[in-house]
């Protein structure tokens, strides 16, 4: 492939409709990576089977076919952006997994790219696509191999029952198959689990919709107007992990300093009616809002984010809220590290310095943004920090590996270490039994019939006939 473009395959883990990071995020990537035409990107997404659509979907938006859905995908992006996005799109069979609450992989989704195209994959969620992959080597398939790491695993699973135990067993498991499979990886955050040789890079950018709104404030505060008319506000999924624990908390114990206090919370969730319930406990008035998009008119005029949340990586909402023009008050912790320059990024570490803070935020007028801070936080400035910190900004080829004599032994011997590891977990994936006991789920080393006549695929002989129902995960 030495002549042609660099063909650049971005596989993920969600897909619009589900409005979650690694269904949005890998998007904005693919389009923003085929902007210039200067090279091939395929982004390639799960497919669900109508019943595990219902599962996850919201609004009973469903799908008859890939097709169907892919016209929803690019219609919603394009919505969104100024320019024709120049990328294919290319779906994996998968099924929702309704004890996680997750999208996995079923079968080699490694297939869905040929091996005469295969050449720069990158795995967002590496680790999710990879607990149970079984099939081709990402490494020996692909010529570069970048894993971007999204998504706090750890942090999620230490809230569960036994939950350091079940923490230290998924980090040996997420090194294993990262290592594995990747040559490059880049961490969002140092909120993150620690891999090594990874770099701490956000390679994400914001909606353009974020920015436009904050350049019609910037352009009401220069003309003498009141551009934020409204308080403090929290969006988020509504679940007691995603912050609303520590910010109900927050707010229950200092309700005497935040006296006179008004809190809106967005979100839907598992957790709503529990929300619901403790803000009704509390004596200030906290209102609470079923989710909606951040780009909707009723957010534009508060003046206050909020945002206690600890198990993001980079907090998305956090990222809006700066470009919208906002003041963000949130926790000093690594998943925020990256909105520390921004003039109106005001963390704390302790429940006073949280009061303080919201209480200057109230009574004070945001900075403008720079130009160069609005382009801190676009999808432009996100892809050019990726293609550095992956090295895409140069000729890139695999390095024969250094034959002096004194690290030619170490070299081999690392290189064996890893092709033993790589298969025992090929062998540990292609069991049933083993799959099962490390939470996969049922019958999901190959797509079943029904999942391969929608995506067009051969049926394996194995399942032939079979037909795998919901109510079997």
């Amino acid at each position: 492939m030495d002549n042609k473009k660099q063909h650049v395959a971005i596989f993920t883990t969600a897909s619009l409709p589900w409005m979650t990071g690694t269904a949005v995020n890998p998007l904005f990537r693919a389009a923003y990576l085929g902007k210039d035409g200067s090279r091939k990107v395929t982004l390639v997404i799960p497919w669900l089977s109508l019943q595990h659509q219902k599962l996850v979907y919201p609004n009973n938006i469903t799908f008859t076919s890939p097709s169907e859905q892919e016209v929803y995908v690019r219609q919603w992006l394009e919505e969104r952006i100024s320019f024709s996005p120049g990328f294919s799109i290319q779906f994996y069979p998968a099924k929702f997994a309704l004890d996680k609450r997750s999208i996995l992989a079923v079968g080699d989704i490694s297939e869905v790219i040929p091996d005469e195209e295969a050449d720069i994959a990158v795995l967002e969620e590496p680790e999710h696509l990879t607990w149970f992959h079984h099939g081709k080597r990402w490494k020996t398939k692909f010529r570069l191999v970048i894993g971007i790491i999204h998504t706090n695993y750890l942090e999620y699973v230490k809230r569960e029952k036994n939950g350091r135990i079940k923490a230290l067993f998924l980090k040996y498991i997420n090194s294993w198959v990262v290592d594995i499979y990747c040559h490059k990886v880049i961490r969002l955050s140092a909120a993150t689990q620690d891999y090594p040789n990874s770099i701490i890079c956000n390679v994400h950018g914001v909606n353009p919709k974020f920015l436009e709104i904050g350049k019609k404030k910037i352009e009401l505060q220069r003309s003498g107007n009141q551009a934020f008319t409204k308080g403090a506000y929290y969006i988020g999924k509504m679940v007691w992990s995603k912050g609303y624990k520590e910010l109900i908390k927050l707010i229950r114990d200092n309700q005497k300093e935040l006296i006179g206090l008004d809190v809106d919370l967005y979100g839907s969730g598992e957790d709503s009616e529990q929300v619901q319930a403790a803000a009704k406990k509390l004596d200030l008035v906290v209102r609470v809002y079923p989710g909606r998009d951040h780009a909707d008119p009723v957010f534009h005029d508060y003046k206050v984010f909020l945002n206690p949340s600890t198990t993001d990586v980079v907090c998305t909402t956090t990222a809006e809220a700066l470009a919208m023009g906002k003041i963000v008050v949130c926790a000093n912790h690594p998943s925020n590290d990256f909105f520390k320059k921004f003039p109106n990024c005001r963390t704390y570490n302790k429940s006073n310095e949280f009061v303080e803070a919201i209480k200057k935020a109230l009574t004070e007028e945001p900075a403008e943004l720079t130009d160069a801070q609005r382009h801190e936080l676009s999808w432009e400035a996100a892809t050019e920090r990726f293609l550095v910190v992956s090295e895409l900004d140069q000729e890139f080829a695999r390095k024969p590996a250094k034959s002096l004599s004194k690290n030619f032994a170490s070299v081999s011997l690392n290189q064996r270490m890893e092709d033993v590891s790589a298969y025992v977990h090929y062998v540990a994936s292609g069991s049933e039994a083993s799959r099962r006991a490390f939470g996969a789920i049922p019958e999901s080393l190959h797509p079943d019939e029904e999942q391969c006549k929608e995506l067009g695929l051969a049926i394996p002989a194995a399942t032939q006939g079979s037909k795998h129902l919901v109510g079997t995960s």
